[in-house]
Parts: structure tokens; C-alpha cells; sequence
């Protein structure tokens, strides 16, 4: 009994204890409501960057409210000097209907560029887990004034100095905190907050303390390094990878905007691997709603030697979109391409609404050439859009410049790629000297792995520019002469940079109202779609008389695509080929374009052998069964010729004799001209080969009468060649031949004897 007895007791007494303690104990605040959180920004004017933060702020339902909209700003260039004195003025004088809301929480932070990446439960909770009253943004770089360094306190681990891009506090405490400016706009905000935290009392006084570890504030000057991308199901984060942290506000202070640019392609709905990209259907301008077609200047830039411009022209002549919406304009830098313009001009001057041509009697630098053609649209108000291409642009997708202006941004490119490369005409990132630096997701984007619209610092070669943003935003006439960068460069860094540039890098405070407001215009390319490809104009030769013959390494693909016979993938495909006699079989391989210039290429060269028995140019300098001929060595096109034989007859070969495997190599490549009064025949022969192809280059009936080739051991004639097409027939021991007599006109063919 009294073992019970005692043990009640004890239960009682623990219970009370238990209650005791428990009403003492801490209790953790509720949560702040998101509705007790206001968003307070400063922008004077809607930039790219403006309508990106605002975003990305609408995205996670922030409330935010813009201060000094359409002010002008005179708060200088915050990004390369002191300066945002404005910013200050403008919250202090914001402040003054919101002290009194002691529950209320205001996040001061930058428009134009910064990005939410988390939304207004996670920034409370933060703030609450922070535990001070005011909590301002923290870097590892000090600044404006290195000599206050060790006047901040001491940090075990974490950034070190105070950024004023993002202030987060109760509204009563920043109140009393900008109450205290008297400066003036063009006053460096970031030191008036510096100097207030760096006072002890006023610091303990106000609970101030700063985000050292980069849990609610992510300043990316001197911290790229850090940071990386979280790619998440539906959203996308930003990782301090230092401190293990996921910030929730992302500015791009200092010269990371281009990295900020980079982030915001992804941060924090942008694109990820589930979805793709979520943005690029935003805004979209519907052409088939308009009443017509916008007007479009296009911009032609022939400034260097350029393969297959005539193709280039053809191109541009069928893209889908209404000529009589289309200025041409062309500048041609060389003269050698002065031929191929005239012919342009002669049959198509009458097809655009205007065409205008400035050749190298100019003498226009690039830079000039291209300020005039864009200055051109910027003063005429009927044009909707610039359009800019270079030559060495192939594009293969007609409805390019249509599905661009579809895409509704102020300038946008296409991304076109050289064949074979990773080489494109846009840049992801930009090295500290302003030159080419690889994005983490260039490859992926070049190769088309991660689709959408791609935010970049820089591009080239085929861009579209509203002519809307010419007139408002880009005014000044020169935009492409700029210190020594070439065009382009000098194009994009006067487009991307806020503030139009200084002669000098620290103008007086004085001078800071006459500073430009922000351009920032952001610079997009689309991989969307399929939009052709850059021509290498690398060791391009215009020496000879047709030099496009000479690129099938240069530019495998527009060599393919001028110089071989349409139906040649045919004969893999549905057999498309014949064999008129016993083992000789007879196929397309050759365009008319291709017959045409080697025949021209021959004749300009000239020196026909006319078909004699001494022959220096063979070994041994005796021709047995001698032709009417010109080698291929002789015009520098055999190793081309040989590149041919390998890419388009080695294939054909293996499918006609099953199980051969032709080294594709050829001592003796030629092309042989026969007419009545020179050599109109061949005598009977062997040729000094495993097999021969025989490749008619032009017509019968048209160009000549007669001809053909009979093979004796069948009894088989074949007296009909068709331009284009070749032979091909083993050489040796079984198939002896002889060439028919050309009876009028002369005859072209060109002649392999491979694997000999």
C-alpha cells in the first residue's frame, strides 16, 4: 500500500513539473503571414530586365510596388561607379505612409537585375529564422570604399560586407533607417547603409544584421563560382554550393549581369527537363491575325569571299513572306561578287518593294556598311523590322523571318551552325575580357537537347530587330564602331550594356545626370526549329573560274546539295538504277550545275592533250589508247575529284559488286573531249582499272550527235548517255570497250580509272 501510495505522489508531481517547465519554455512564433509582405523596387523605366523581374515576382504571387516609374533617373552607374542616392530617396519618401505597420515587412531590392528564384513563405520563414529586425544582403567584395574593410565585424564563416541590392526588415525599422538620408541622388546608397550598420549602437539599436550565408539574398559579383543550377520537377533553383544554401532572391550585381541573363534562361520556370521551356509561347504575335504582313528591310552583308553566294540569293528569294513587304538592301565588299549581284539585281529588281546596292566603290568599313542598312529602317517609319543576314548564312527553313517576327522580342536570331561543328552564330557566355567564353549549356542548345529561347550576350551573322526599338531604344545612328570589336561584337555590347558608354570609367559626381538611361535590352536566339547553317568562308579561293567546285571539304553540304543529282539517294532507296549491259551499270550522280562548270572550268584551262601517244604527264610519257583530255591534276582537283570517288562511288559499288570494298583511289581522273574534227572515236581498249566510272557531262541530241559505248565481249551499245549520269563497268579482261564516233558537236565526259 504504501509502495502505491508513493508512486501516485511521484506521478503528480512529474505531471506538475511537466506543466511548469512547458509554460516556460520558448514558444516558436506563428508564421507571418505572405499577405504582411510588400515588395518595394525602383525602376524608372519598363527595361528587359524590368519585365523579367516582374516575371518572375508574378510567378510566385508576390505584391510589389515600383517606385520612381517614370522618373528620370539621376542616380548615376551604379554598375561601374558610385551612385543610387535615388533609390534611397525614393524608399525614404515610400516609407513615410508605411512606419506606422509594425507587423508589416518590406523587401527593398532591385529591378533590373535581380530574379525571385523561391516565393514569399520560404523569404518569411527565412527572415523569422534570421532573428533581427533588418537583414540586408551580404558579398565577399567590398564596396565603394575598401578603407571601411576592417571596421565590419568579424564573420567566422560566410560573406563579410554589406550589398544594398536587397534589404529585407519591418517596415518601422526602415523607416528609421532611410529617415536619416540628406544626401543627393547621385550619393552612393550602398555607403550611407555602410556607414549606418558599421556604427555599433545604431546597429544593435536597429537589430541589423546581414545574410552572410546567402540564405534569402544571392549577390553574384566575385561569386559565380558558387553557384549553380538545381533543376527541379517544376521549377528551378539556384544553389550556393559554399554554404549549402538556396537563395530566394538571385541579383546580378556588378558585371554578372550576362550570368544573371544566364540563370534567368532557367530561374525558376523558365525551362527545365520535365517541361522544356515554359516562356517561349508568351506574347506571341499571331501573323495570320494581322490585316498584313509587317514591312521588313533586309540587310545583306557580303564583306568577304563567300561560296555559293548564287545559292545564298536563291534562298533569300524563297523565303515564305511577301515580297512586296521586302527592302533589299545589299552591301558587297568584294569584287569579285560584283557579277553575281547584277545578275540578282537584273532578274529580281522588280520583285522586292526596293532594292539598293552599295558595292566596294564605297569603300565602307563593316561597321559603316552595317550602321547605314539598319539606319535605313530606324529612320523610315513605315519599317516594322531589320533584318539582318550575312552571306555565309544558308538558310534551308522558309519560313524563318516568319516564324522569328512570330516570336514577338525586340531582337532575336535563328541559330545556325557550321556542319560537322559545335561552331554557331551566338556565344553563352562572354570571358572576363568580353570575348568568347562556353555556357555550361551551349553544346546542349547547338545541338538541339535543350529547345527554346535562349537569352545570350552575344550574336551574329542573322538577327531580326523591331524597328520599333531602333526608334525608341537604340537611336544613336552608330551602333557597330565601337574601340577595336569587330561589328557584331561592338553591336551586342552597345544593345546589352545599361548605360551608353563614357569615355572615361569615373565621371565626376557632377556629370552623373548627363548618363543615359538604361538600355539593357536583352539579345535572344531560337533553336526551336531547324533554321540552316553558316558556310565557312576558310580558304576560299576565287582563282579559278567556278571556285564553289573546289569546296566539298570546305562545306560538304551546299557541295552535296548544288553538285550532285537530285535522285542520287534514290538508287539506295528504290533502286534507282540500270544495267544495260552485263555488269555495267548506269546511275545519276552528277547535277547539270556540277557537268556544266567542269566543263567551263576545262575549257578556261584550255591545254586539251589532243590526244597524242606521248604523254608527260603519265609515267613512262607513252598513252596507249590516248584521248582528247584534260587531267584532273592539271586544274588542282584531284584531291577533291578523289573525295568525290570515296563520298558518292564507293557506296555504289559496294551495292552493285556485293562484298568489293573500293579503296576509292584513282591514278588517272580526267575529262575527254571528242568531236568529228579532233578525236571523234576510241579504238577498242582495256583500261588499267579494277572498275570505271564514265560520267556524261552534257547533252545528246543537244550538245552533240552520235557517241555512246559499245562493250564487245556482249554485243552491247549504249548510245544514249544522259547528262549526269555514269557508267560504271569493270575494267580489266572482261570488258573490253571502245568509244562510238561523236558525229557532230563535242562530247564531254569525265573519266575514273579506280583502284587500278
Amino acid at each position: 500500500m504504501d509502495l502505491l501510495r508513493f508512486c501516485l505522489v511521484l506521478s503528480c508531481c512529474m505531471k506538475f513539473g511537466s506543466s511548469v517547465f512547458s509554460s516556460n519554455a520558448p514558444q516558436a512564433p506563428a508564421p507571418i503571414p505572405t499577405e504582411k509582405l510588400l515588395v518595394l523596387t525602383m525602376a524608372t523605366k519598363e527595361t528587359d530586365g524590368f519585365h523579367r523581374f516582374m516575371q518572375t515576382a508574378s510567378y510566385f504571387n508576390y505584391t510589389v510596388k515600383v517606385l520612381g516609374m517614370g522618373e528620370t533617373w539621376k542616380g548615376g552607374d551604379v554598375g561601374r561607379s558610385i551612385g543610387g542616392g535615388q533609390k534611397v530617396r525614393l524608399l525614404k519618401e515610400a516609407m513615410e505612409n508605411l512606419a506606422d505597420q509594425e507587423d508589416l515587412v518590406i523587401l527593398f531590392v532591385d529591378s533590373y537585375d535581380l530574379i525571385f528564384a523561391g516565393g514569399p513563405e520560404e523569404i518569411l520563414r527565412k527572415f523569422q529564422q534570421a532573428n533581427h529586425k533588418v537583414l540586408f544582403a551580404a558579398e565577399g567584395l567590398i564596396w565603394p570604399d575598401k578603407r571601411l574593410a576592417d571596421k565590419y565585424p568579424l564573420v567566422r564563416s560566410g560573406k563579410r560586407y554589406l550589398n544594398s541590392g536587397g534589404i529585407i526588415g519591418y517596415a518601422p525599422y526602415i523607416t528609421r533607417i532611410v529617415s536619416q538620408w540628406e544626401l543627393h541622388d547621385n550619393d552612393d546608397d550602398q555607403l550611407f547603409y555602410t556607414k549606418i550598420y558599421l556604427d555599433p549602437l545604431k546597429r544593435e539599436s536597429l537589430n541589423m544584421t546581414l545574410d552572410h550565408k546567402c540564405q534569402i539574398f544571392q549577390n553574384l559579383n566575385g561569386a559565380v563560382d558558387e553557384v549553380l543550377l538545381k533543376f527541379g520537377s517544376d521549377r528551378v533553383r539556384v544553389r550556393n554550393t559554399a554554404y549549402n544554401s538556396l537563395p530566394v532572391v538571385v541579383h546580378g550585381n556588378g558585371n554578372t549581369k550576362m550570368y544573371l541573363n544566364y540563370l534567368g534562361n532557367y530561374v525558376p520556370n523558365a525551362w527545365n527537363y520535365e517541361h522544356g521551356c515554359s516562356h517561349c509561347d508568351d506574347d506571341l504575335l499571331d501573323l495570320s491575325q494581322l490585316h498584313e504582313h509587317p514591312d521588313v528591310l533586309v540587310g545583306v552583308f557580303i564583306e568577304q569571299p563567300t561560296p555559293f553566294l548564287p545559292e545564298f540569293f536563291q534562298r533569300l528569294l524563297t523565303l515564305d513572306y511577301p515580297k512586296d513587304k521586302l527592302k533589299l538592301f545589299v552591301h558587297n565588299n568584294e569584287v569579285y561578287h560584283e557579277k553575281h549581284i547584277q545578275r540578282f539585281w537584273e532578274e529580281n529588281r522588280d520583285t522586292f518593294k526596293s532594292f539598293k546596292v552599295v558595292g566596294p566603290e564605297e569603300n565602307l568599313s563593316q561597321g559603316e556598311a552595317r550602321n547605314m542598312g539598319m539606319d535605313l529602317c530606324r529612320k523610315d517609319a513605315t519599317c516594322d523590322y531589320y533584318f539582318s543576314i550575312d552571306s555565309d548564312v544558308m538558310l534551308t527553313n522558309r519560313q524563318t523571318l516568319k516564324l522569328l517576327i512570330e516570336q514577338n522580342r525586340k531582337i532575336i536570331g535563328p541559330i545556325v551552325t557550321r556542319h560537322g561543328k559545335l561552331w554557331s552564330n551566338f556565344w553563352g557566355a562572354l570571358s572576363l575580357d568580353g570575348y568568347y567564353a562556353r555556357s555550361e549549356d551551349y553544346v546542349d542548345i547547338v545541338q538541339r537537347k535543350r529547345v527554346g529561347v535562349w537569352n545570350i550576350p552575344y550574336m551574329a551573322h542573322v538577327y531580326l530587330i523591331k524597328g520599333t526599338v531602333l526608334r525608341d531604344e537604340l537611336k544613336e545612328r552608330n551602333h557597330f564602331v565601337l574601340e577595336k570589336l569587330d561589328p557584331d561584337m561592338a553591336l551586342c555590347r552597345n544593345s546589352r550594356e545599361m548605360t551608353s558608354h563614357r569615355e572615361k570609367d569615373s565621371p565626376s559626381p557632377e556629370s552623373f545626370h548627363m548618363l543615359r538611361s538604361p538600355k539593357g535590352v536583352f539579345m535572344y536566339i531560337t533553336n526551336r526549329h531547324d533554321f540552316g547553317r553558316l558556310i565557312s568562308t576558310a580558304n576560299y579561293n576565287t582563282s579559278r573560274y567556278n571556285n564553289d567546285l573546289w569546296q566539298i571539304f570546305e562545306n560538304p553540304v551546299d557541295w552535296r546539295e548544288k553538285y550532285i543529282h537530285t535522285n542520287y539517294t534514290r538508287i539506295f532507296t528504290e533502286n534507282h538504277l540500270e544495267e544495260p549491259c552485263p555488269d555495267v551499270f548506269w546511275f545519276p550522280v552528277l547535277s547539270e550545275k556540277a557537268c556544266d562548270e567542269i566543263v567551263e572550268e576545262m575549257e578556261h584551262y584550255g591545254l586539251w592533250s589532243g590526244g597524242k601517244h606521248e604523254d608527260k604527264r603519265i609515267a613512262g610519257g607513252y598513252e596507249t589508247v590516248p584521248t582528247d583530255d584534260i587531267h584532273m591534276k592539271q586544274i588542282g582537283f584531284d584531291k577533291e575529284w578523289l573525295h568525290f570517288l570515296r563520298e558518292f562511288i564507293s557506296p555504289v559499288t559496294l551495292k552493285v559488286f556485293s562484298g568489293y570494298y573500293t579503296k576509292g583511289y584513282a591514278l588517272m581522273n580526267f575529262v575527254v573531249k571528242y568531236t568529228p574534227d579532233r578525236q571523234a572515236f576510241l579504238r577498242p581498249h582495256h583500261d588499267s582499272s579494277t572498275f570505271t566510272i564514265n560520267i556524261a557531262l552534257n547533252n545528246k541530241n543537244t550538245d552533240f550527235q552520235g557517241g555512246g559505248c559499245r562493250f564487245h565481249r556482249y554485243n552491247c551499245s549504249i548510245e544514249s548517255p544522259r547528262k549526269g549520269w555514269s557508267f560504271m563497268h569493270p575494267g580489266r579482261l572482261t570488258h573490253l570497250h571502245e568509244g562510238l564516233p561523236t558525229t557532230n558537236g563535242t562530247r564531254y565526259i569525265a573519266v575514273s580509272f579506280v583502284d587500278p
